[in-house]
């Protein structure tokens, strides 16, 4: 603990409040990151090998074979496509308010994944110009410095200035594109499962046009998530 403290009294001394901003940014950053692969992972983001079998056997005819797949799919969508599925075989035809209701459980279980990476995308956004605006005060105080001296300037102790000031801006750096990239990787695996949930809705509704009503009159659709 001790040893910690210390080095975070020499990156402070070294690089001013802004470096250790930055760390801390980095921290969150971290903390943040490590949260949302644990959510993908329990809650099966990516995997689309039942639902998509479900879906098949849908197409296929068998209405009762495609809910119980998806009743046993370990994805997140498994209740949505359980819904969908549901609606659509026990409506004779599709109209826009089912698809509407669709779409919002849809959007709602979209929106559990998409929770936290404004803050990710405000690190990859602000570290890059705080690390700057650390270099700029730097730079500030070694001009200073430089004026003070006046004509006995020693060129060692200005380049040394230079050189720390120019620090912050490589750590902005540092903290902003492993958040940026990280970023974009979770925001293609968001929107791969945008595109699942949207083939559900139009897979269900639209095939369900073709499948049997199972009374003669049309009952209401119950859409419950599972």
């Amino acid at each position: 603990m001790t040893a910690i403290l210390e080095l975070l009294d020499r990156v402070a001394a070294l690089g001013g409040p802004v470096v250790m901003i930055l760390l801390a940014m980095s921290l969150v950053a971290t903390a943040l990151v490590l949260v949302k692969l644990w959510q993908f992972y329990r809650l099966g983001v990516g995997r689309h090998g039942q639902l998509t079998a479900a879906l098949a056997a849908w197409d296929d005819g068998a209405a009762g074979h495609a809910q119980q797949i998806a009743s046993t799919a370990p994805s997140h969508l498994s209740g949505l496509a359980q819904a969908a599925l549901v609606a659509a075989k026990q409506s004779q035809f599709e109209d826009a308010a089912l698809r509407a209701r669709l779409s919002s459980l849809a959007t709602a279980r979209l929106s559990v994944l998409s929770s936290g990476l404004r803050l990710l995308d405000s690190v990859a956004q602000v570290a890059p110009l705080l690390g700057l605006f650390g270099t700029v005060l730097g730079m500030i105080e070694a001009f200073q410095g430089l004026q003070a001296a006046g004509a006995s300037v020693d060129p060692s102790a200005l380049a040394g200035g230079i050189w720390v000031a120019l620090l912050t801006t490589a750590v902005g750096l540092g903290v902003a594109m492993p958040a940026s990239l990280i970023l974009s990787w979770l925001d293609a695996r968001i929107a791969r499962e945008a595109q699942l949930a949207e083939r559900i809705i139009d897979t269900a509704l639209c095939a369900g046009l073709s499948q049997p009503a199972a009374t003669s009159h049309r009952s209401a659709p119950v859409l419950a998530p599972a």
